[in-house]
């Protein structure tokens, strides 16, 4: 699902995604595919950043962020200075109303803005506040259920300076669990999955894995639980004497010692596919589901080799490393080995880079 929190009421011919995560600044353009295919890669790009620049989804240091940023955009090598942002969805109240079909847009504005007041624990005039309708109700006919996200204005402007002191503007503000649903959607076209089935996406950051399970494309559950990548950093730096740079570095270029592939890298993954198994049953016990269909990797971890061999082998489901761009056309300016080692850690952005498509 896309969501926007009302930052313009312009519509951009052309959007960047840009998603600002804990340990990366990732930035997908998309346009319109052609030879079969809806979408084309045109380019991407992905900056690191430096340890506790943003720290719980909020940005510790803007200036530094804002760094990055211009630097990901120089990377990108992109005409287009409109984008796509993403509120961490830990910063967005949200809730799902149901009210009577076809009502006029302003009447359906004074409702959601009433029922907001209802729930959101500050001010009305701290938020920025916006909905969208989902559909009619499956439990109430002749009604349509709504969402509304809300959050504070502070984490929406806080995200707006750091773009805007890029040179970027900012034409949609999102929430990255929506955006990267609105990616798996794709990815749950590749499963060819039945009608009916159940899908567990496991998006593994560095500090957090969210658990997000759907069926038929909508989300029946969600969780966060304490464990990502950084942990795996970690282990890097004790055993080696590493700065946190440094063992990121070295991570990514494959230049550790023999002892991280045959010690560190086996245990952690082992952790992770039991943090998943351990997701599951807190699935199981609190819903009336007792089996999930498919499982999907994202994240960073995600591309880390055998890792969907080792989720699979403990949960003993069918697992698969996520890959939005799988059906997508590339420009010559993609390196599809290097766009397939990245892809799993590109669905927020990739989420966001459709969203142009939504202005067309």
């Amino acid at each position: 699902m896309s969501f926007g929190l009302s930052i313009s009421g312009s519509k951009a011919r052309a959007l960047v995604g840009l998603d600002i995560s804990s340990s990366a600044v990732k930035m997908v353009e998309l346009s319109a595919g052609g030879r079969g295919s809806d979408y084309r890669v045109e380019r991407y790009a992905i900056e690191p950043l430096p340890k506790d620049a943003v720290v719980d989804g909020s940005i510790a240091q803007p200036d530094l962020v804002s760094d990055v940023v211009r630097r990901t955009f120089k990377r990108l090598s992109s005409s287009i200075r409109n984008v796509a942002m993403a509120l961490p969805s830990t910063a967005v109240i949200s809730k799902k109303i149901v009210v009577p079909a076809g009502m006029r847009e302003d009447d359906l504005e004074t409702m959601v803005a009433s029922e907001a007041s209802q729930y959101i624990p500050f001010s009305m005039d701290e938020v920025n506040l916006d909905f969208q309708v989902i559909g009619p109700s499956a439990s109430s006919p002749g009604e349509q259920e709504v969402l509304i996200a809300a959050a504070r204005k502070e984490k929406v402007e806080d995200r707006l300076a750091v773009a805007e002191a890029a040179d970027l503007k900012v034409e949609i503000m999102d929430v990255d669990s929506y955006a990267a649903l609105a990616a798996f959607d794709l990815v749950s076209n590749q499963l060819q999955a039945r009608s009916g089935a159940i899908i567990a996406l496991a998006d593994i950051g560095v500090n957090t894995m969210n658990l997000a399970v759907l069926r038929d494309g909508v989300q029946i559950y969600t969780r966060d639980q304490a464990f990502g990548g950084g942990s795996l950093t970690q282990d890097v730096m004790r055993r080696f004497g590493m700065s946190y740079g440094e063992a990121e570095i070295a991570k990514r270029e494959g230049s550790l010692p023999e002892e991280y592939e045959l010690e560190l890298l086996p245990q952690f993954l082992e952790n992770l596919a039991l943090e998943i198994s351990r997701g599951l049953q807190f699935f199981f016990t609190s819903t009336q589901h007792s089996k999930v269909d498919h499982i999907v990797l994202s994240g960073g971890c995600a591309a880390i080799n055998g890792v969907d061999e080792q989720v699979a082998a403990r949960t003993n489901v069918n697992t698969i490393v996520a890959n939005p761009f799988a059906g997508m056309s590339l420009s010559n300016k993609v390196r599809g080995e290097s766009l397939l080692s990245d892809a799993s850690s590109l669905m927020t952005a990739c989420g966001l880079a459709l969203r142009r498509f939504d202005l067309s």
